[in-house]
């Protein structure tokens, strides 16, 4: 069989990477600024109001404005190249340093959201598979489905009107409260009514697939193999199923990081949680245009990579795809 040259696949998915990030850095830079909105209102506030005509030509061409878009572009890409992304216009901040104050409350939510909605959907995807048409397995099903269809935003609402407004026991926003940014304790308590949006709305479509895959192993030649050579079904479905559909598993997890990923970000925004979501509707909303480019372009490149590692767990789990990839190859080989 021929083997596919690892340099001539890899280069080429990390020029489809750069690609990629290049025409979305296009694209938002176009329509941000045909987007309609002031964005000299998010740099001088309402100061812009009172200014005259020539006191707007100035502020724009301070902020570099007032050349066509397409040098715009030119100035920015280049600039970006260098390592300058230029500042916000609202915090009047390099925009990488407000985003760096930033991250950090992204990746706590989003990352322990995210173990703990692997870690439960794997974990109730084997209950459900292990206890297949039962009682247990129904119900669970059906409590997953309706939950699952229920809007973030909407349930994010209700969390706080209930747990927040009306019993008092929980905080409503932020990620921690004033003077207790190093209490791990109180981060905590922040967390409990967002970390329960992102696990309640995400939970039960991944352990869905979970489940369907394993009843898909179970129902294999070789397990009914297996039993017939005496093995007990708790031995079949942990050494064997399990073990088989952990590449899907896998694969599914890096799939799924640009939805849980949408998901948090929504979150921060309700719950006024200081993160990347957060920010990404403010620069937004008041055309903070660098700040806007550097997290579109982040968060797009965060996508894209997750989509191709996906793409690649897959290639080397589906003979057909690796098939297909090694002909591709050889072409392009062929052709050089």
């Amino acid at each position: 069989m021929i083997r596919k040259n690892p340099y001539i696949y890899y280069g080429r998915k990390l020029l489809a990477f750069v690609l990629s990030v290049f025409i979305l850095s296009v694209a938002v830079f176009y329509i941000a600024r045909l987007a309609p909105g002031d964005p000299l209102v998010s740099y001088y506030g309402d100061r812009v109001e009172r200014m005259s005509i020539e006191e707007r030509q100035w502020a724009e061409e301070k902020l570099g404005l007032n050349d066509p878009i397409y040098v715009q572009y030119i100035r920015w890409i280049q600039n970006a190249v260098k390592g300058d992304f230029g500042i916000s216009f609202k915090y009047k901040m390099d925009v990488l340093e407000v985003i760096e104050s930033r991250l950090g409350n992204t990746l706590i939510l989003g990352g322990i959201g995210f173990i703990l909605i692997f870690a439960g959907a794997l974990g109730l995807g084997i209950l459900c598979a292990w206890k297949e048409d039962g009682w247990l397995d129904k119900s669970i099903c059906k409590v997953g489905t309706i939950t699952s269809c229920i809007p973030e935003f909407w349930l994010s609402l209700m969390l706080i009107l209930v747990f927040a407004v009306n019993l008092h026991l929980l905080p409503s926003s932020g990620a921690y409260s004033v003077g207790h940014k190093n209490d791990i304790a109180d981060r905590a308590v922040h967390l409990i009514l967002p970390m329960t949006v992102a696990v309640i709305d995400h939970l039960w479509y991944y352990a869905f697939m979970i489940r369907n895959k394993l009843l898909e192993e179970v129902r294999a030649d070789y397990v009914l193999l297996a039993k017939s050579k005496g093995l007990d079904k708790k031995r079949i479905m942990y050494r064997h199923c399990l073990r088989n559909i952990m590449p899907s598993y896998l694969s599914l997890m890096a799939i799924s990081v640009p939805h849980i990923l949408g998901g948090t970000y929504i979150i921060e925004t309700v719950f006024s949680y200081p993160g990347i979501g957060t920010l990404s509707y403010e620069s937004a909303r008041y055309q903070d245009y660098n700040l806007m480019m550097v997290l579109c372009i982040l968060t797009g490149a965060v996508v894209i990579l997750f989509n191709m590692i996906a793409q690649i767990i897959n290639e080397r789990i589906d003979p057909r795809m690796r098939e297909q990839e090694i002909v591709e190859t050889t072409e392009v080989t062929e052709i050089g």
